[in-house]
């Protein structure tokens, strides 16, 4: 019934008329995303500002080819989208799955945690783009590390981290029944424990820490590659108790299976809370958050959304997709999310597309989505593997970074505003400056948009910084947030074009 007066309101309110943006290809140095079988999967890309100038550099996976260090040269917000490579010895590892950015040890600074064939590594930012090592007791050991997430549990002064590990490459019997473990690394004071292993693994290759019903606790998603667990496994939840347990069908946690790549998380029904999109071979899955349930229930909405992305739009191949990054954004301003999809084959999979294009969907004032790669100009043929759909050059759109498996990097910069924006940072307190947990609400005559800020998810890397909102016809709006385990902010007028930083009261 929610649902259905939702879907009313929408279709009620005043916004403007859906447009397809048009993205341009911008020249960079050629990046290219290689190896063997350890890396048919990752490739991630992680964007942040690690030069204090606010604006995103680009930290690219490179597989057996070093990883390397994108510097943003925009110069100014608007300006045209530019970069050059520019690797600091710390960044310019070999064997990188991806990587994500998150201020660790709160002192305003991002640092990277770095996803590796081999041992990981949490490396301290120091400004102007330098790192080292971070003295924090974290070790790894030699892993085939594919997903990572963090968030701040209630008291503590560092972050929750989980690395998720893919196939056990010293079993003799692999690698199918093979998958290796979850890795917890929670803080004992101002130090790292070993980790606490969280069993079974079913063969990680996304995770992400979410409020998924608002209470102030974050637990773990994670999705798992049945091409490997073949049996016996499924998407997990993890409840973040003192002992960490998986929900199960006491809980209302539904048994679900796909050969799950990536995960997008974002309130795209109106009702505050986040809702999924799990990329897969196959088809893509669109699943909606029940919050009536009073459970973790998610309820499939692929097909009446017209989300399932499941086989090449373009290039005549009539297999199945292959997606792996999954990012909701807002592509034209109209104050509806829209989703980006990476896709290509694993490598020569012969039931899966060669010819498998990335998908934009446009999501209609009716709920619906509609594909729009071709008409934005980034249905790349590639084996597309991460990507950042972000706003690189601050000027009220969203541009996009794809890594691809074998084949160059490629940016994109976003149309000119074809509506009002609002770009919101949140500089909180220490130690979890980021604000990482907290809900940002934007509220328009359009309704009022709702985003969790997370460390996690997607493709082997993620984004941190502003958090962009397409307005609409808006001119003005309100914002509030409400910060992880403390206040509520009142709500702040704001104009539209316009960045705006928030700090608790």
């Amino acid at each position: 019934m929610l649902r259905n007066l939702w879907m009313l309101a929408l279709t009620a309110t005043p916004v403007m008329a859906q447009e397809t943006p048009v993205f341009t290809p911008v020249p960079v140095a050629e990046h290219v995303y290689a190896g063997g079988w350890e890396h048919f999967v990752g490739g991630g890309v992680a964007a942040f500002d690690c030069s204090g100038d606010g604006l995103p550099e680009l930290y690219a996976a490179g597989g057996t080819n070093p990883a390397a260090l994108f510097k943003n040269d925009s110069g100014e917000p608007g300006g045209l989208l530019a970069f050059h490579p520019d690797t600091p010895e710390a960044l310019a590892l070999t064997g990188v799955i991806g990587a994500y950015p998150l201020d660790v040890d709160g002192d305003g600074i991002l640092d990277l945690a770095v996803l590796r064939v081999g041992e990981d590594h949490l490396l301290r930012g120091l400004g102007n783009c330098a790192f080292e090592p971070f003295d924090l007791g974290f070790t790894s050991s030699d892993h085939w590390t594919t997903a990572f997430s963090a968030t701040w549990e209630a008291g503590q002064s560092l972050p929750t981290l989980a690395f998720g590990t893919y196939v056990d490459r010293t079993r003799q019997d692999g690698p199918f029944e093979a998958c290796d473990v979850t890795l917890l690394y929670r803080p004992e004071g101002d130090r790292y424990a070993a980790p606490t292993t969280l069993t079974p693994g079913w063969c990680a290759l996304s995770m992400l820490f979410t409020d998924w019903n608002r209470d102030g606790r974050a637990d773990l998603r994670v999705s798992n590659d049945r091409h490997y667990y073949v049996r016996g496994g499924e998407e997990q939840m993890w409840a973040m108790e003192d002992t960490p347990r998986l929900y199960g069908p006491e809980d209302g946690w539904q048994a679900y299976k796909l050969w799950g790549m990536g995960i997008a998380s974002r309130d795209i029904s109106g009702d505050g809370f986040s809702d999924v999109y799990l990329t897969s071979m196959g088809d893509q899955k669109l699943q909606v958050f029940d919050h009536a349930a009073g459970g973790p229930v998610y309820t499939d909405a692929t097909y009446g959304r017209g989300t399932t992305s499941h086989r090449p739009h373009v290039g005549g191949d009539g297999r199945p997709s292959t997606g792996w990054h999954a990012a909701f954004g807002d592509v034209n301003n109209d104050t509806r999310d829209d989703i980006f999809v990476a896709k290509g084959n694993v490598e020569q999979m012969p039931d899966a597309a060669m010819k498998d294009p990335n998908s934009l969907l446009i999501q209609q004032a009716d709920g619906t989505f509609s594909e729009a790669s071709v008409e934005a100009g980034i249905a790349t043929m590639e084996r597309s593997r991460g990507a950042a759909l972000a706003d690189l050059n601050l000027d009220g759109t969203l541009d996009l970074a794809v890594i691809n498996r074998r084949a160059a990097m490629e940016v994109y910069q976003g149309p000119k505003p074809m509506g009002h924006w609002l770009l919101v940072r949140l500089d909180a307190l220490a130690p979890n400056t980021g604000g990482i947990g907290a809900f940002v609400e934007i509220r328009t005559e359009a309704g009022v948009q709702t985003r969790e800020v997370t460390v996690g998810g997607g493709h082997a890397g993620g984004d941190a910084g502003w958090l962009h909102f397409g307005l609409g016809e808006a001119t003005d709006a309100e914002v509030r947030v409400i910060w992880p385990h403390g206040s509520t902010s009142d709500w702040q007028d704001v104009t539209a074009d316009s960045r705006v930083t928030l700090t608790p009261n």
